[in-house]
């Protein structure tokens, strides 16, 4: 509940109905010099007598802004949903990419076929889905549902014709056209609820939401693979340990189960709660939290490990056999020196995730205060990105919600974004083929993109580290001068 005469936009209300700025609420303009320099084209840094919208709160403008990014983002991959994904070079060309479409008839969708059926004819026909489970039953659920809109096909019919048939068939193509907005809309649910609890995290904070909302990466990447269900599970994670106490541990751990069995990286929250929880002698919520995740783990995992172990196993053993891939140092590297080994490869990988961790772990324990939850949590995922074997370019959404809330300066925030829109375009470029040399040779300008993604990253990692070192330097936890009354800013400046 909100005390009397609050409104819900978190301003004073004042006799004439209007509201003055709560000094309880951090307000971009008067917080971040790249937020204050912006708003000089609309009038200028919030002031002290500045009225405020009795619906506009910040949740709703939050949520308003990813709607229109969101639906920029659908914009966007319209030239391939108008030739349903069937030019192959044309994708690529017009940047417009996704894995939805060729999923839904590659891994059995088109014939809503259990992703974990062990059915020979089925395992004969269709690939397994190499992604965990919560993708898997996602993908399946939005199958049947997009059959209950367009139509439910004759699946008798269609199971004896072969797969490279069923493209160029129009009933086919508008079910996969309308798997695909099925699958945008369940997204762009996925990126408001996850949008919401980030201006929940902190209350007063709660534009600390706002580069999330406005992301480049949301529009441009959010519809490339299911990756959303883990950053919503993600998002539910940060909003449950900033409510405190038992309940806000159980809870924690429930989130980072579910979105665990979405995504693996989600895991590496119980890493950042190792280091808090020793810091700050709590055990017990550490124990919530980690009971929490394993239970709804296995659960979420059991109907597909009991219907087909055989095909739930997929997921383990394709990560661990695949070779360097997409936007990878690795792939780089094995392209620069010639084939390398796997088993090579996930050693050097392991090991260096490995080393990290002990580094994160150190810098947990050493410095002065207590980090914060999204503060380790980045640096985490962060480290198993900067060496994995594949760093495809959608993976940029697994750090959006904790990049915003780890650094909350739009200049970093804006100069990491930078380096990763222009990988995206670059990727597209390379698997186009179109900034390869004339003899067909590697291109070194998708090297200097990989490079230059990996140093936006480093950048942030740096920012949140020197954060860490020195609290009073971290913008949530520093109270900007131009926040506190006049006489208080006087003596601090």
């Amino acid at each position: 509940m909100e005390a009397p005469g609050a409104d819900a936009a978190g301003g004073l209300e004042t006799s004439t109905g209007s509201a003055r700025p709560d000094p309880d609420r951090v307000h971009p303009t008067l917080d971040d010099p790249v937020a204050r320099a912006l708003s000089e084209g609309i009038g200028g840094p919030i002031g002290s007598h500045a009225g405020r919208h009795r619906w506009w709160t910040p949740l709703r403008v939050v949520l308003a802004l990813t709607a229109l990014c969101f639906a920029l983002g659908m914009v966007q991959k319209a030239p391939c949903y108008e030739n349903t994904w069937s030019d192959n070079k044309g994708r690529y060309a017009q940047m417009c990419y996704s894995d939805l479409p060729y999923l839904y008839i590659d891994r059995g969708m088109v014939e809503r076929a259990w992703p974990y059926t062990d059915d020979p004819a089925t395992r004969a026909r269709f690939d397994v889905m190499e992604y965990p489970v919560g993708i898997s039953y996602w993908a399946y659920g939005t199958a049947w549902v997009t059959h209950a809109l367009v139509g439910v096909p004759v699946l008798a019919e269609r199971s004896v014709r072969p797969l490279d048939e069923l493209w160029g068939r129009t009933d086919v193509q508008r079910e996969v056209r309308g798997f695909v907005i099925v699958n945008a809309l369940g997204f762009a649910a996925l990126a408001l609820l996850a949008a919401g609890l980030l201006t929940r995290v902190n209350p007063h904070r709660p534009w600390d939401a706002l580069p999330f909302a406005l992301s480049p990466a949301l529009a441009f990447t959010g519809l490339i693979n299911w990756d959303l269900v883990a950053v919503a599970c993600v998002a539910a994670a940060l909003w449950a340990w900033a409510r405190g106490g038992p309940a806000g541990a159980w809870w924690t751990g429930v989130f980072l189960g579910l979105g665990t069995a979405a995504k693996l990286y989600p895991l590496f929250g119980l890493g950042a709660l190792v280091v808090i929880c020793l810091r700050e002698r709590r055990p017990a919520d550490l124990a919530r939290a980690v009971f929490a995740a394993v239970i709804t783990w296995v659960v979420v995992n059991a109907p597909g490990f009991v219907t087909g172990p055989d095909a739930w196993r997929v997921f383990w053993s394709f990560n661990s056999d695949r070779g360097a891939d997409l936007g990878s140092l690795l792939l780089v590297w094995s392209q620069v020196r010639g084939p390398v080994d796997v088993g090579l490869i996930n050693d050097i990988s392991l090991a260096f995730f490995a080393g990290w961790c002990l580094v994160v772990l150190t810098l947990g324990l050493a410095a002065p205060t207590s980090p914060r939850f999204t503060q380790l949590f980045f640096l985490l995922v962060a480290g198993f990105l900067l060496v994995n074997k594949v760093y495809s370019p959608q993976y940029v959404l697994w750090l959006l919600p904790l990049a915003v809330l780890a650094r909350p300066r739009w200049r970093d925030l804006l100069i990491w974004q930078a380096t990763e829109v222009f990988y995206w375009m670059a990727v597209w470029w390379y698997l186009g083929e179109y900034i390869t040399g004339a003899d067909g040779a590697q291109s070194p300008l998708y090297w200097v993109a990989i490079a230059l993604r990996v140093l936006g990253e480093l950048y942030l990692v740096a920012m949140v580290s020197v954060d860490i070192l020195r609290p009073g330097r971290d913008p949530v936890v520093r109270v900007p001068l131009a926040q506190l009354p006049v006489r208080d800013a006087a003596e601090l400046s």
